[in-house]
């Protein structure tokens, strides 16, 4: 059932009692959300931070964002680039951790944990894990799996250990910190390069933040059938289950694209079962905007205009949603993080 919330404290009054730890839940592990889209210029990155800081404030959730987008629009919209730059000098973004991930460093939890940001914008239950304008070199990673496979007698299953890589990059450094959190959520970039399907190898649900115009439903729709495809090649893992949560959408304020909004929801109803597509749809608002020079989301630094209501209102019907579909579709066992491995 669809619940509208107008305040933060109805937001909060509505989902104190939605419980993402229910009691045939093991472990209390999070539930890790990918965040996508084919094509840029969506909002995505303004939906995943204000979604995320609305889940932390309002609903006392413990969530972690981890931006795996080398434009570091997530990082930056978290904290101003000074403060990024230092911890890029103390090698403590997500650069750091798919190098040593790479590497088989033993000690990839302690750098984990070491990395994550805490009480990110002033928010006790807000986490980040920065991003990198540099995160790997692929032909490099090829390379190495070469070698690698060469090493292990394996040269004939070179795509299996690519394979093999591929679902566990994310997975290895998420693994340690999933009773940190209760929600995860990746930010990831445009496109379907090596990280956003690992991220989606390594999540239970994936979002598509949208806009309701032609260009964007093309994205959708190659967006899905990438997906099946990445699940149809490593579908004897037991462990890859990720299934869509929903489509949310940001409203455009192109008079030119504007006037296909009624054309294009019909083809995502006729393409989605209505429990897909999520009620909410965020405004044009100035203010949303205007907090990128705050170095914080619009939710905190304006929580009062419409775009903030907007916000507050998709993070109780996500927390809804996610609640809802993973009691339907999926046994408890499937969140852990420890039996996502092979």
């Amino acid at each position: 059932m669809y619940i509208s919330s107008q305040s933060p404290q109805l937001a909060h009054k509505l989902t104190s009692g939605i419980d993402f730890h229910r009691s045939g839940r093991q472990g209390l592990m999070a539930y890790i959300i990918a965040s996508t889209n084919m094509k840029g210029g969506v909002g995505k990155t303004t939906m995943t931070v204000n979604l995320a800081t609305c889940l932390a404030k309002y609903q006392n959730k413990r969530v972690l964002i981890v931006d795996l987008d080398t434009q570091i629009s997530a990082t930056l919209s978290l904290m101003p680039p000074g403060e990024f730059a230092n911890l890029r000098a103390q090698k403590k973004t997500l650069r750091t951790l798919i190098h040593e991930g790479v590497r088989g460093n033993p000690k990839l939890a302690d750098l984990t944990r070491d990395a994550i940001q805490g009480y990110v914008c002033n928010v006790p239950n807000l986490s980040l894990l920065a991003g990198d304008i540099d995160l790997y070199d692929e032909f490099l990673v090829s390379e190495l799996l070469h070698r690698r496979s060469v090493q292990q007698g394996r040269s004939d299953e070179f795509e299996k250990v690519w394979n093999e890589f591929e679902v566990n990059l994310i997975r290895d450094i998420l693994g340690p910190i999933g009773n940190d959190f209760d929600v995860i959520i990746l930010d990831c970039a445009p496109g379907y390069n090596l990280v956003t399907r690992s991220a989606l190898l390594a999540s239970n649900y994936y979002l598509i933040p949208s806009r309701p115009e032609p260009l964007s439903l093309i994205g959708i729709q190659l967006l899905q059938r990438r997906i099946a495809r990445l699940k149809e090649t490593h579908k004897d893992n037991p462990a890859v289950n990720v299934e869509m949560l929903g489509i949310a959408f940001s409203l455009s304020g192109n008079i030119f694209t504007g006037r296909y909004h009624n054309q294009v929801m019909k083809r995502l109803n006729d393409d989605f079962s209505e429990v897909k597509l999520f009620k909410t749809k965020i405004p044009v608002d100035v203010n949303i905007s205007k907090a990128v020079d705050t170095y914080q989301p619009v939710v905190l630094s304006n929580p009062s205009c419409s775009g903030s209501k907007a916000f507050i209102q998709l993070a109780t019907e996500f927390t809804q949603k996610l609640t809802t579909v993973a009691r339907i579709n999926e046994p408890p066992s499937n969140f852990l993080l420890s039996n996502l491995g092979d």
